[in-house]
């Protein structure tokens, strides 16, 4: 794993129920590859990992993209999220890889793909974001 901004923070409670993991990251670039837990706990009816978690999921990947683009000074606030879910999620690990299309003075725009253990892209999404200061925007007792 490299070493990021993000070993600054601690993990938020979200982050830590979606099995939330660092696998890779390339701040510079604006990308960042994310591991995630799909537990069993997670599925609907059908067997599969319900799509607001797949969501939560994509959207917890693309936050930490313009984070770490910004070498920590931008915190994102989702004003839009929209995801196309494309394949089932079964029960297993997941990976999301996030990259920063562009960052302004007031809105961020990204996008994500989430992918299954066999390499299947299981859901995409894109992002509209207010840019927020980080200073202003995490909690105080969030940092470590």
């Amino acid at each position: 794993m490299v070493a990021t901004i993000m070993d600054h923070f601690a993990m938020p409670p979200c982050a830590k129920l979606l099995g939330w993991h660092m696998i890779d990251a390339d701040p510079k670039a604006g990308r960042v590859k994310i591991g995630f837990e799909g537990r069993p706990e997670f599925v609907n009816p059908a067997g599969f990992i319900q799509g607001g978690l797949l969501s939560a999921m994509l959207d917890d990947t693309m936050g930490p993209a313009v984070l770490l683009y910004t070498d920590g000074a931008a915190y994102t606030a989702t004003i839009s999220l929209n995801v196309n879910f494309l394949a089932p999620a079964k029960v297993g690990p997941l990976v999301g890889e996030a990259r920063v299309v562009q960052v302004g003075k007031t809105v961020a725009f990204t996008e994500a793909t989430l992918t299954d253990s066999a390499g299947v892209v299981v859901a995409t999404a894109s992002s509209t974001a207010r840019v927020v200061a980080t200073a202003k925007a995490v909690r105080q007792d969030a940092a470590k």
